[in-house]
């Protein structure tokens, strides 16, 4: 495990951080075989941020799930930080997954029962961060986030753009090389989605980390250094 966390600390600015190699994904529905996933790859370069578009059902949010590690490509290579990770075994999955990615999802995902604050702060005290450090450094990104006046209130007493800045806040909080974004302002109206496009945008190249983003809105695509697509599952 600590040659794993080694290898990922030695990313420089500019090199690859994710690169996917003939990616394929195949379920079984019905007792017939279905392709989702079909080969192709891309590399994902440090500070770069690629737009990931495609038609409905074409398999953007599948091939998002196995480069977080959420799910295992049937078959392919995936490398993060020039560590093959398609082969490891679920702790070590999460190690990486937990130090070394970021996930924005359409829906903010927060927990209901918990302030603001105690979402962000919640990744951080899972890998272990001092209770005291995770609460300032959360605020510290509700305030980057243009929420900090919200901290102290649960979810259900914000707007949907307001719990989608918070969800921002979230998946930065451990600092990761790699933010991954499915459909993040997907459901907002086109006033927020811009607004929080926006800070998201900001907030990621003042990291300089990586971010691929799924998005069926061209506007926002063209707004990535880059665009990708699947097409008949093929990722080009």
């Amino acid at each position: 495990m600590a040659n794993i966390l080694n290898s990922l600390s030695r990313v420089k600015r500019g090199d690859v951080v994710m690169s996917v190699r003939d990616i394929k994904k195949t379920f079984v529905e019905g007792g017939q075989p279905l392709h989702i996933l079909r080969g192709g790859g891309f590399d994902l370069h440090r500070g770069e941020i690629i737009a990931l578009v495609g038609p409905s059902g074409s398999g953007k949010s599948t091939l998002l799930q196995c480069v977080g590690l959420l799910d295992k490509p049937t078959s392919g290579s995936i490398v993060i930080s020039g560590t093959p990770v398609q082969k490891m075994d679920e702790d070590a999955r999460t190690v990486v997954r937990r130090k070394k990615i970021g996930f924005v999802y359409q829906r903010h995902n927060l927990l209901s029962d918990f302030t603001a604050v105690e979402n962000v702060m919640l990744p951080m005290l899972a890998n272990d961060m001092d209770e005291d450090l995770a609460r300032s450094r959360a605020m510290k990104l509700l305030r980057a986030a243009g929420v900090v006046h919200r901290a102290e209130h649960v979810p259900g007493e914000m707007s949907g753009g307001e719990q989608q800045r918070t969800a921002v806040a979230r998946a930065l909080a451990n600092e990761p090389e790699i933010l991954l974004a499915d459909e993040p302002t997907g459901s907002l109206d086109p006033a927020h989605a811009t607004a929080v496009f926006e800070q998201l945008l900001a907030l990621v190249r003042k990291s300089g980390m990586a971010m691929l983003f799924v998005t069926h809105d061209m506007g926002l695509a063209q707004r990535a250094d880059r665009k990708i697509t699947i097409a008949n599952g093929i990722v080009k």
